[in-house]
């Protein structure tokens, strides 16, 4: 049986990914992220699990986290942690995915965005993504890294930090009115069963070296959003622009390019219709 070493095992994204590979046959081992700040306990365990592949995911993702410290420490150092660990196995892993962000981009690109657009980061989580990206390349001489970047993606037990569930959390208990940010925000959202899937397919694939946008290539603005989860609960509420809630250097619009993904692992992979991610969403018990 294959082992996955999977960081970040027990987040959100985790959690379907360890489903995804045991169904596929795999052993899956995990690891958090307060271990990939103890170079020496990780050394251990990857020498443990000697894995066949690797999936990176833990991080600080959350963009409005307010240590922005804590992003280079977890995002940049932690992965440096991890890849050195790795280096000294006997035998490298087959693959190692290394999860990235389509935050990278920024705001100053137009259009659907491809791995060749030059990344500009406008926020300090962007920024350590980024910088991690650079760094991992530093031991693709010795390892099989590949790089993905996410765009936004979602899906039941998501934390309601993140905006897609806290507008299905107010929808659910039927509240009256709903604070968010920016409404004129244009997002590629993905489901996060489709992604889990495509960074299995990937490992599969062994595509070493290679960046790859992991996204649906469609986008919704965030009052179509709105009007979708009206629709599939047939609830209305008033929704109440909050200054506080609009971030500095907002990214305005995330529009993906999924051609190399799909190239990679297979133009049949692609992610639902957001209005079946959102039902899905809200068939589900409501979160806390």
């Amino acid at each position: 049986m294959q082992r996955a070493l999977v960081t970040g095992l027990s987040g959100f994204t985790g959690r379907y990914l360890q489903t995804e590979l045991e169904q596929n046959g795999w052993q899956v081992f995990g690891l958090g992220q307060t271990q990939l700040n103890d170079p020496a306990g990780l050394q251990q365990i990857v020498q443990e699990v000697r894995p066949h592949a690797v999936v990176h995911l833990a991080a600080i993702a959350f963009v409005g986290h307010g240590d922005a410290e804590a992003f280079y420490h977890v995002n940049l150092i932690g992965t440096r942690h991890l890849l050195a660990a790795l280096a000294t196995l006997p035998e490298a892993p087959r693959s190692v995915l290394l999860a990235s962000s389509a935050n990278v981009y920024g705001n100053a690109t137009v259009g659907m965005l491809d791995e060749a657009t030059p990344p500009q980061p406008a926020n300090d989580y962007a920024v350590s993504k980024l910088a991690m990206e650079h760094m991992a390349r530093l031991w693709m001489d010795k390892l099989p890294i590949t790089i993905v970047r996410p765009f936004n993606y979602t899906g039941a037990g998501q934390s309601v930090d993140f905006l897609l569930p806290k507008i299905v959390a107010h929808y659910q208990r039927r509240a009256s009115t709903l604070e968010l940010g920016n409404l004129d925000v244009w997002r590629d959202f993905s489901d996060v069963r489709a992604v889990v899937h495509a960074y299995r397919r990937l490992l599969q694939a062994h595509a070493a070296g290679q960046t790859v946008n992991v996204c649906s290539g469609r986008t919704h603005s965030l009052r179509e959003v709105l009007a979708l989860v009206e629709d599939i609960s047939g609830h209305q509420l008033q929704v109440q622009v909050n200054p506080a809630f609009v971030r500095a250097n907002e990214v305005k619009t995330l529009s993906g390019n999924p051609a190399r993904l799909r190239t990679l692992i297979g133009t049949d992979w692609c992610s639902p219709p957001l209005q079946d991610t959102l039902r899905w969403m809200l068939e589900q018990p409501a979160l806390a």
